[in-house]
């Protein structure tokens, strides 16, 4: 299996456990040319905008490093432009999870970063 169809395999297994945890997911793989969001979903009012990361094991990083300066950024303004293209409103709360995967572990880390501006 390559890169690609790992990374799928793994969203697919991340939306199944956030709807398990009772996030509604709303869309995978939101593009802008900003760059991607995995997954946006609902959860406890929160609309939330999840990174999924994978890694076979810990060997080489530390799960929780794995998210950039860069790559929060990127995520930030793919939300803003995702909250303008849909047209909600401002005072809708947001959320920027992640959903890290070692193995066959996930670990979900709520609001684990700002906006990202």
């Amino acid at each position: 299996m390559n890169r690609r169809e790992i990374g799928k395999k793994k969203e697919a297994q991340a939306v199944l456990y956030l709807e398990k945890k009772g996030y509604e997911v709303l869309e995978c793989n939101y593009w802008t040319h900003f760059g991607e969001i995995d997954i946006i979903a609902r959860e406890d009012g929160y609309l939330c905008f999840v990174e999924v990361k994978y890694r076979a094991n810990n060997r080489y990083d530390a799960p929780e490093g794995v998210i950039t300066r860069r790559k929060e950024q990127r995520m930030g303004k793919s939300a803003y432009n995702y909250l303008r293209e849909k047209c909600i409103l401002p005072d809708t709360p947001i959320r920027f999870d992640v959903v890290m995967m070692v193995g066959e572990e996930i670990t979900l880390f709520k609001n684990a970063f700002g906006f990202g501006m």
